[in-house]
């Protein structure tokens, strides 16, 4: 490539990148101070998290004030570069920018070829580097050999019901609620369920079709072609499924069965791959014994409900599910937060189970059971007698329900069981 062509490619993408923040609504992300602080470090700033989520404009918040070179790998312009091309880029950003910039924002890292090498120079000549990408195991690769403690690793999801709220404008207390407030919320969260949070839906674009586009191209780029999938109509039988088996329990033996998989190894790379992407996350069932969390079934979960909806022939039917699904995803970022946050699901031989254990080191830290309708009286014994086994055998205290609408605190067998409706819960900061 030839440096005016790069230059100029360098000067339309920030160009872009600028005229997002003149088009569009912007809000400041839930994660935004606690990794603004981080950008006075010189460790590497590696973001990950699914396309569309909002990596790109977080990090170009974090470095508005900043004067810093840009690079974005997913341009089909930037394809033909070779390793060797990579310091043609550096001389690039040199020329494009007032002075010798101190920041580097790499936008789609894993696009390019031997980012690896590359990264670890410049962060080694002083460089304050931040590199976004749309898969879970950018930091499995070289990178994390050569920059073992030399690094940060950070994730971004979709909007969370906190972000949905403030992009809408809609102010609330924290401490009591209205009954005129209390309404708003709950049509707010009906909305925010029924849509997701990926960033362009917020914003007004059909919900539908943009949806299945993003999970297509997440699928044919991200997937299909970076792994060289041969039998793609099976992959994405494989995807759909577990797209649309949302917040139930799954194991590798299962998909090989259902869709003649030549090996359970098959299973277990299909899911791997969807998980990488970030279009799915799964939890394991809780065990002191690393090999019974191993080989008992996986929850699974979709990244977005909007997502789920935009596949769902019955969504409000599964609204008990969805409920489900949107807690784990709150809990994933908050353990995104915390490197010492665990989360499990319990069960015991009996099928009792509890939906999420919140483990921090080695103590359970909180048991959460979801129940859409808990005023049926057999759905309230059959969950709390679940919760109070679990309480047991766990020698946790600290028990919750996250209900549509029920909110209260009793006490059973002698222990405080606490209600909350789930607006009220995903209110909570991070």
């Amino acid at each position: 490539m030839q440096l005016k062509n790069v230059q100029q490619i360098l000067l339309d993408q920030k160009d872009d990148l600028e005229s997002i923040f003149k088009e569009k609504k912007i809000i400041e992300r839930d994660v935004w101070g606690n990794y603004n602080k981080l950008l006075k470090s010189s460790l590497v700033k590696v973001i990950t998290g699914p396309r569309r989520a909002g990596k790109s404009v977080l990090s170009f918040q974090l470095l508005r004030k900043q004067n810093f070179g840009y690079v974005n790998f997913d341009d089909e312009r930037l394809s033909i570069l070779k390793p060797q091309d990579l310091n043609l880029l550096l001389e690039a950003i040199y020329t494009t920018t007032d002075k010798k910039p101190k920041f580097i924002f790499f936008d789609e890292i894993q696009n390019a070829p031997k980012w690896e090498l590359f990264i670890n120079r410049l962060n080694r000549q002083g460089f304050n580097i931040i590199v976004t990408g749309s898969n879970a195991e950018l930091l499995n690769t070289e990178l994390s050999n050569r920059l073992t403690g030399r690094h940060f690793a950070l994730e971004l999801y979709p909007f969370s019901f906190r972000e949905y709220l403030r992009f809408n404008s809609f102010e609330y207390r924290k401490d009591a609620f209205s009954t005129k407030e209390t309404a708003s919320l709950h049509k707010y969260l009906e909305k925010y369920l029924f849509y997701g949070g990926f960033p362009e839906v917020i914003q007004g674009e059909d919900y539908k079709r943009y949806l299945v586009a993003l999970y297509s191209n997440i699928l044919t780029r991200d997937i299909i072609l970076r792994h060289k999938i041969k039998h793609i109509n099976t992959f994405k039988e494989v995807a759909n499924y577990l797209i649309s088996n949302f917040s139930c329990k799954i194991t590798f033996n299962k998909l090989k069965n259902i869709f003649s998989l030549k090996s359970v190894h098959t299973a277990k790379n299909y899911f791997s791959f969807l998980e990488e992407s970030y279009l799915i996350f799964a939890i394991n069932r809780f065990s002191y014994k690393q090999k019974e969390r191993i080989i008992a079934p996986r929850k699974t979960y979709t990244i977005d409900t909007g997502l789920i909806n935009a596949f769902s022939i019955k969504f409000s039917q599964d609204i008990g599910h969805i409920y489900e699904n949107a807690v784990a995803l709150e809990i994933l970022r908050k353990k995104a937060l915390d490197p010492m946050l665990e989360v499990y699901y319990w069960e015991d031989t009996y099928h009792h189970e509890v939906d999420f254990v919140i483990k921090q080191g080695a103590k359970v830290k909180e048991l959460i059971q979801v129940s859409y309708n808990i005023s049926k009286y057999d759905t309230k014994k059959r969950e709390l007698s679940s919760l109070l086994k679990a309480s047991h055998e766990l020698k946790c205290n600290n028990l919750l329900v996250i209900t549509a609408d029920y909110e209260k605190e009793e006490k059973i067998k002698g222990k405080k069981i606490k209600f909350i409706p789930l607006w009220k819960w995903l209110l909570k900061e991070v």
